[in-house]
């Protein structure tokens, strides 16, 4: 993967490898935010605005400047969609690799959709519970009207800790 061309709207992933790289840039990101907080002198409330409304941290991906809060938001959006491609590189290899495009402004109809087209497409999404915002139930609707042979939803919560399928939550043949 080139640096100087890399793009946050959409990524390609074809091998574990080329997502542990990619983490490898989630943890970078993390880092220097770490570095700034770690450093910081003088006025809490001063550093809880710089981090709200000042450009200090980074796209977690891309690097570009953010401000901390967003930051946070964009790192636990693509370490799941990372995560997930994770697994699904290792469930579907006839895929050939996934595209993520994780998050509200995505450019692609799905957060990840499979190299090979019909075969797997999948949400992804953070929260503190997937009740947030009615999410988990708002994306089993969008992918009930998906025809992709393969359909998941892949979410981070503390409510839910580990990696493991949850059966309970499934619906429409959606894992």
């Amino acid at each position: 993967m080139d640096d100087n061309v890399f793009s946050a709207a959409l990524v390609t992933v074809r091998s574990l490898a080329e997502v542990d790289r990619l983490l490898d840039r989630v943890k970078s990101s993390a880092a220097r935010v770490y570095d700034w907080v770690a450093a910081f002198e003088g006025d809490p409330l001063q550093m809880l605005r710089h981090m709200k409304f000042d450009q200090v941290g980074l796209h977690p991906l891309a690097h570009y400047p953010l401000n901390i809060v967003e930051q946070i938001n964009q790192t636990w959006t693509f370490s799941v969609a990372l995560l997930a491609a994770r697994q699904l590189l290792l469930l579907h290899p006839e895929a050939r690799g996934f595209h993520l495009a994780p998050g509200a402004h995505a450019s692609q109809p799905l957060d990840i959709m499979s190299e090979v087209e019909g075969i797997v497409g999948a949400e992804t999404f953070a929260a503190v519970t997937p009740r947030n915002n009615n999410k988990l139930a708002k994306d089993i609707a969008k992918l009930s009207a998906r025809s992709e042979r393969h359909r998941y939803i892949f979410f981070m919560s503390p409510e839910f800790p580990g990696s493991a399928r949850l059966p309970r939550l499934e619906r429409d043949g959606i894992q």
